[in-house]
């Protein structure tokens, strides 16, 4: 009968004694990717004897977390799992090497060894030379008699061709020397080197104790930091026309990247949602108090104050990278390629995507795109316009989130009608919410705004008060031969101080008081048929002590 075990573990613990250690291959099988790391899942074939084993595994992530490693067993006999340790990667201190870059050099060497042992010799040639040209006559010739005077000549040839030659043979030696020395530092440059201690590695060390011998696996769950994703998007909007309505595609995408390490080929990939880098609970707020002054409190107020900022910083999400999805262009062929779309997960507190298929992300922390899924809605265009600040007109497309997982916040892609009208960015939207995307300037809307009054008095006398009067017109006019619903925003003063007053005068009203919260700030939003223009009229009066000076946004008014 197959029998199962299955034990959940902390690393930390020591090793049985006297355990035999064994190498274990394994492999990622599945990952896990966040916003701020990764879980990894290992499968780990394995052969026991009976008894004590200490399993290997050599080379995983520098950047595992100890004690988030997890290990499930099964196979066809009980597995008793005893510990787990983790120590620092052998891996690092051994890299693998080239057998046929090892064989290559060392015959270099040998070379260069062979060439070293000519050089030797030749050098003992040209010293024996130089002794014999150095000698005096009389112990040149034979039996120690004086050299004839007759031969002379022909000795000093026979020093000069010798060491003519042998001078030859050592330039070409030692040409030939450092053209090998070339070639081996060459050669063992492109050798691996040790991985830098930012990127060392681990291993792990799983001791498990059997009755017998048994035939099973191991699965070995554990989180890393090197990795990340982050969402892109790319909006496509189609305008519609006299007998079209509008459509907006969204087209969601995760771009996943690492740099653990190891070796995420051919694994099952899934994004979640979760942070968990981001905290557990919520922070302590600390007393507030007030107190009269001493610079004793106030340092310690100071450094409180900091302590806060820390904590909800760290609890604040990482910006996401400025990068944009690419569209992938399909080459022509009778059918249509189509992208695979992942399989959401939605959970009541995070959303996770399974991406079809198995998957291979890179270890060089390069950034690989994959579909999460695309929705296709029939948007509400809105043009938007502020003519105090632009008098141009903005079109916007909004639409209620009606997918299980939140839109997360991302770099957009921005197509109007077909064409490339920039980059913007998503901001975090609940299901249900609405989402707003603005897809570039309307030139079909013609807006400007003009003063028509302002009127000033200027004080008789000392205490009274100096008034500023202006008023202002907006015309707004659809050049489209269809329809369209036009937001017009502007702002009238807000003063700060109570002896400064501002009254709105009589105008076209507001269909929104206040946008956004913000005060002063109003809007006019109507439907505009095509052709039609529309005029707002937008007035108000300042009133102050005409012994002082205000300022509206930093610019004087005397």
């Amino acid at each position: 009968m197959r029998r199962a075990l299955v034990v959940l573990l902390l690393s930390g613990i020591s090793t049985v004694a006297l355990a035999a250690d064994l190498e274990a291959p394994s492999r990622a099988d599945a990952v896990t990717v966040y916003p701020d790391g990764a879980t990894v899942t290992r499968a780990v074939p394995v052969t026991l004897p009976a008894g004590a084993t200490t399993l290997v595994l050599r080379g995983l992530s520098g950047s595992m977390d100890p004690a988030s490693v997890r290990v499930q067993g099964l196979g066809d006999g009980v597995m008793a799992i005893g510990s787990v340790e983790i120590r620092p990667s052998q891996a690092d201190a051994k890299p693998a090497l080239d057998p046929e870059l090892e064989k290559r050099v060392n015959a270099l060497k040998a070379d260069r060894d062979g060439v070293a042992g000519q050089i030797e010799a030749a050098e003992l040639k040209k010293k024996a030379i130089e002794t014999f040209a150095q000698a005096s006559p009389e112990k040149l010739g034979s039996e120690a008699k004086p050299l004839d005077i007759d031969r002379w000549s022909a000795a000093w040839d026979a020093v000069g061709d010798g060491a003519a030659r042998v001078n030859e043979a050592l330039r070409s030696l030692r040409a030939k020397a450092r053209d090998l020395d070339e070639q081996i530092a060459a050669l063992e440059q492109s050798r691996p080197r040790l991985a830098p201690a930012t990127s060392s590695r681990r291993d792990l060390l799983i001791t498990i104790e059997t009755t017998g011998a048994v035939n099973g696996g191991l699965t070995v769950t554990y989180r890393v930091a090197a990795a990340n994703w982050r969402p892109v998007y790319d909006a496509r909007l189609e305008t519609g026309g006299k007998d079209r309505k509008p459509t907006l595609e969204l087209v969601r995408r995760a771009q996943v990247s690492q740099r653990t390490g190891e070796d995420w080929s051919d694994v099952a990939l899934s994004v979640s949602t979760i942070r968990a880098a981001r905290g557990t609970q919520a922070p302590d707020p600390p007393p507030l108090t007030v107190n009269v002054f001493d610079p004793q409190v106030i340092a310690l107020d100071a450094a409180r104050s900091q302590q806060n900022k820390l904590m909800m910083e760290r609890a604040a999400p990482p910006a996401a990278p400025s990068l944009a999805a690419p569209r992938r262009d399909v080459a022509p062929a009778p059918v249509e390629a189509v992208e695979q779309g992942a399989q959401l997960e939605a959970g009541d507190f995070q959303a996770s995507f399974r991406v079809a298929g198995r998957v291979t992300v890179p270890r060089d922390g390069a950034a690989k795109s994959f579909l999460l899924g695309s929705r296709r809605v029939e948007p509400s265009l809105l043009a938007k316009v502020v003519p105090a600040l632009d008098e141009t007109a903005y079109l916007e497309a909004s639409f209620a989130n009606e997918d299980e997982a939140p839109v997360l916040p991302g770099d957009v892609a921005l197509h109007r009608d077909g064409f490339y009208v920039g980059k913007g960015r998503v901001k975090l939207v609940a299901p249900g919410d609405k989402l707003d995307l603005g897809f570039g300037a309307d030139d079909r809307i013609k807006v400007t705004r003009a003063p028509v009054k302002r009127k000033e008095n200027e004080p008789s006398w000392i205490g009274s008060t100096k008034t500023d009067q202006r008023e202002f017109k907006t015309t707004v006019r659809n050049l489209h031969d269809t329809p369209l619903r036009i937001s017009v925003i502007d702002r009238i003063p807000v003063s700060e101080n109570s002896s400064i007053t501002v009254e709105p005068l009589p105008g076209t009203p507001a269909t929104e008081k206040i946008i956004a919260d913000k005060r002063g700030v109003m809007g006019w939003t109507w439907d505009y048929q095509a052709g039609e223009q529309k005029e707002i009229k937008l007035g108000y009066r300042l009133k102050w002590p005409a012994d002082r000076d205000i300022a509206i946004d930093g610019a004087p008014i005397r």
